[in-house]
Formats: structure tokens, sequence, C-alpha cells
């Protein structure tokens, strides 16, 4: 499995890449990143830890209903160069404690910084259920994100997993050098491949990587465990993650996407993509500030998805308790009678979903005006069999509420903070029905790829072209998390020649994601140039960041560079 798979540390850039015809057009921007590290801090790095950012192919808002998605890793990526630090008479007093760090930015927008970590006894630690906790303290400011807090972010876990008070080992003093070419909010994962990169540089320069000539005699950290002390570490700075964006910038291979399943635990598996399939990654140009506008977007959404798997368990019968907040995979698996903790299977749950989708009726209101299919929040509690007081307590206390702070998946690069939600109607019906359409999609997206070889390259492309329009319209009409400048943009592109066009991420803005033919794709990023109207005027490497062609990268790792 690839969970139990170590991390990879290389010696060559070739190896990173998978040989030396696809490692030089990377050679330079590595080359300078070393190189520049050595100008600043008067010596060479000893690692380079890559992360790459994500693009979500299909499977968008069905995570948090813990159905699965495909997203893959793209080129693009997080690197940081690193070296351990001796402590000279002449630094300043911060880099003289344990652990000290002097990170800097290839930006120039971003700031250096030296921090410490400190090691205290923490009052009402929010991760943990203990009163008083012992443990590595860094300042994090999560209502005004900056650059190093995900830095920051990233050693936390090392920190706290492997260095105790007891312990006669204390962190090494480090130096870091960021760069990164993942566009910054345009919803593929900067976020997670900066906490995922300044994890490993951590564990790199303390020898904690288990798979290293330099390391202490103990087992490889697997990526599997990455993944969730990633997850843990991002946590810090108040993104609630669910796994895919971390899992995807960790495990996956190239030439493939990655199918990820949230029931009953994460796992994920590689799904080979067809040679001539490429992707490009559209910038709308659009930013959604989702902490801002939660109540009536993200979050609403998920209240939404919620309270629908309630009120179909209890139209099929399911029998659920008060307390119990049952997620529509886990609505689908009882009315199969699939037993609690196990996984039916995907050609299994394809089935199970379109016998569902046509018993979702019970979600429309009873009297419906003027076409409406929502429901007002009377309605809504009324049909949830649930007294005002407890639907408040478990759908709408979210402050309180675990399983926000804990269990709900985030999708994109911000920050999401509870929040009350809003509205005048909840779309039950459509929310309940794009979602049990989407995941069915994400399984006929992943069924095709594997049977790709019995088909002609043509029909393969067509077909997976022809979901992921059907879910950017599900996207648009159902979930509503679309806007006007991403369906522009997607009709764009399929009029540009993109077999199928979709959004990717949260939503609301950010990026698309189109399926282009090979060799048509400086055609049609040209095509999308001249009609796209944020776009004009852009040349060069100006257009380079707002839109470009991505084929599935490798997942993170760290090279080793020669003393």
């Amino acid at each position: 499995m690839i969970a139990n798979e170590s991390i990879p540390v290389y010696t060559t850039l070739s190896d990173v890449f998978g040989g030396l015809e696809a490692s030089l057009p990377h050679a330079k921007r590595w080359d300078n990143l070393a190189e520049e590290f050595t100008r600043r801090f008067g010596r060479k790095p000893e690692y380079i830890a890559r992360a790459p950012g994500r693009v979500n192919l299909i499977g968008e808002h069905i995570d948090y209903a813990l159905f699965g998605v495909l997203p893959a890793a793209v080129e693009r990526d997080i690197l940081i160069a690193c070296a351990p630090r001796s402590i000279l008479e002449e630094s300043p007093n911060t880099l003289k404690n344990p652990g000290s760090v002097h990170a800097q930015n290839l930006a120039p927008k971003y700031q250096n910084q030296i921090f410490a970590p400190v090691f205290k006894t923490l009052d009402n630690d929010r991760s943990s259920s203990d009163a008083n906790v012992e443990g590595w303290h860094l300042d994090i400011n999560t209502k005004e994100l900056r650059w190093e807090s995900y830095v920051k972010a990233g050693y936390y876990g090392v920190l706290n997993h492997y260095f105790s008070v007891t312990d006669h080992e204390k962190p090494v003093p480090v130096d870091l050098l960021v760069t990164g070419s993942v566009p910054a909010g345009s919803g593929l994962s900067s976020s997670a491949a900066m906490v995922v990169a300044s994890t490993l540089a951590f564990l790199a320069v303390n020898n904690k990587l288990g798979n290293s000539s330099t390391s202490d005699d103990q087992r490889s950290l697997n990526k599997g465990e990455l993944v969730k002390l990633a997850m843990e570490n991002e946590k810090r700075v108040g993104v609630n993650s669910g796994g895919m964006d971390q899992a995807a910038s960790i495990m996956s291979d190239p030439s493939s996407a990655l199918y990820i399943s949230f029931y009953p635990t994460l796992t994920a598996s590689a799904v080979p993509l067809p040679e001539q399939a490429v992707f490009v990654c559209a910038n709308s140009l659009v930013v959604a500030d989702k902490a801002v506008s939660a109540k009536t977007g993200y979050n609403l959404r998920v209240v939404e998805t919620l309270v629908a798997a309630r009120i179909l368990a209890n139209s099929l019968g399911i029998k659920i308790s008060d307390a119990d907040k049952i997620t529509l995979r886990e609505v689908a698996g009882r009315f199969a009678g699939e037993d609690i903790g196990h996984d039916m299977g995907p050609d299994a749950l394809e089935n199970i979903l379109s016998a569902l989708e046509g018993k979702l009726e019970v979600l429309k209101p009873k009297n419906s005006v003027n076409g409406q299919l929502g429901v007002t929040m009377d309605e809504m509690i009324e049909m949830s069999g649930l007294s005002k007081a407890t639907f408040d307590q478990v759908y709408l206390s979210w402050v309180d509420s675990q399983y926000f702070e804990c269990s709900v998946i985030k999708q994109g690069t911000d920050a999401l903070f509870p929040a009350p939600v809003e509205a005048t109607y909840f779309q039950l019906y459509k929310r309940a029905r794009h979602v049990f359409s989407e995941a069915r999609r994400v399984l006929q997206f992943r069924r095709t790829c594997l049977e790709a070889s019995r088909a002609s390259e043509g029909t393969t492309l067509q077909d997976l072209g022809r979901l992921m329009n059907e879910s950017q319209e599900g996207c648009a009409k159902l979930f509503e998390c679309s806007c006007p400048e991403l369906d522009e943009l997607t009709q764009l592109a399929r009029n540009a020649g993109a077999i199928g066009s979709r959004l990717t991420g949260a939503g609301w803005g950010g990026c698309t994601v189109s399926l282009v033919p090979e060799g048509k794709v400086d055609e049609f990023i040209q095509k999308i140039k001249a009609t796209y109207a944020p776009y004009s005027g852009l040349e060069g490497s100006a257009l380079n960041e707002v839109i470009f062609a991505t084929k599935p990268s490798s997942g993170a790792c760290v090279l080793k560079l020669e003393a």
C-alpha cells in the first residue's frame, strides 16, 4: 500500500524526477535555490525538501460527506533548502536557543523571520483533552496568516513527536530558504504543500526521517504517518483539514491520479491516467474569502449535507441517535447493509449511489412555492425529527462542536473558522443530489481510467471529459459553489478545445482544470488568453503564473545534497 511506503530521500535530481531528461527543466531552479542559500547563510544547504501542490480532477464538496475524491499532485511545488546551524556568539539571542530558526523566502514581499520554540505548560490546549499540557510552543497568529506561520506549523509536529522535556537531545538550530511555484490562494493547495515541505525539512535536519545514512537507528517514517503528521500540523494555522491535500502532496505517483477514500479510514491508491491526457489549470483571478463568506458558503454547505443525511436516514428506516452527525456516505453504507467500519468497495458503492439518487424526494418541501426546492429553517428542523434545542446543539453550535474542530474536511488554501450559517431556504435536495451524483462520477472516472487499456485513447478521454463537464454543471446548479467567472472560464475552455473543464477546489473563485489533448496545449492556452478578459495583456511569466499545463507529479521527497 502507498501509505506504508517510506518517504523518498534522494541524492540526485534525476532520481527526484525519474530520469535525467525529466529533471533538466527543473535543474536551474533547484541550483539557484542552493546557490542563494549559500550566499545568504555562508554555507551550502544539506537538504532540499519538496512538496507539490495538487489539483482535484473530480470530486468536489463530497469529502466531508466521506466520499472518495480523485486529486493529483501538480508539477508546481514548494521547495525548502535547509541546513543545521552552529550557534555563534555573535548571533542574535533568539538564534542561540535550542531549535531556533532563521527562515527566509526568495520572494521579496516576504520578510525574513527569526523564531525559536519554547517548552512550556499550555493551559486548556484545544488539541488535547488534558487541562494542562506540556509541549513545545510557537506563536502562530491564526487571524493574520503569514508565510512563516506555515513553516512554524510544520515544525510543531516534529518538535512534539520527536523531542520531549526528558530527552537529552534537543532540536538543532536551522536555517531555511523557501521558494514556491504554486500560486497562492488559487485552490491548488499551496498551504498544504508549504506545511508538508516544512515538516520534511525539520525532520531531515534533525535526522528523523529514519532512512538516510546519517539518521538514528529507527524505523522509517512512512507516507501515511507523514500525512497524519502534516494534517495535525496544518490545524495549527486554523485549517480544518481532512487529509485530501496532504495525501495528494505526499502519496502521488507520476502519470497517476490518487483515489482517496475517507471511509472507514483514509486510504489512497494510484489510478493511472491516459498518456495523452494533459491537465491545464487556469486561475479565474477571483479570490473567495471563505472565512468571511463561510456562513453563506462553505459552512452552510456542510450543515445542509449533514442535515440531509439525517432526514434521508430517517426516511430509509436507519436508526440513528439524536446526537449522531451521520454523513451521506454512512447512510449509503447502512442502506446497503455494509458492516460498520468496513468498505463495500467501489463497484458496490456505485450501484448503491444510483439507487439512492431516486430516493431524495423526501428532502424537498411538502408544499413548494414557485418551484422552490429549498426548505425554511423551521421546516428543516421539523423534517429532522429533532427538537429545536437539540437541532441547534447538533448542527448549529459550531464553536463548541468537536466535529467541526477536528473532522470537517477543508478544501482550498484559506483557513475555515466556525461561523453561524445563514439562508432563507436550505437546499437539502440539491446538495444531496450533487453529493451522490458527484461521488458516482468519481467512481466512474476511476473505473474509466483503470479500464483504459480496453478502449481507444480517444474514447477514454471523451468519457473523462464528459464526467468533468457534468461535475461542473453539478457544482454550478446543484451545489452552487461556482461563480460567473468560473462558469465563463470553463465554457471558454471547451470552446478552445478542452475535452472537459470544471472548477477545482472549494469554488466561489480560484482555478479551473481542463482536460486537453497532448499536442494542443499551447494553442489552447493562447485561445484562453485571447478570450478571457482578465488575461488580456499578460505575457511570458505573468501569463504562466495564471494558466499552465501539468501532468501528475510525484509526491513529496527530500534531496540530500553532497557535503
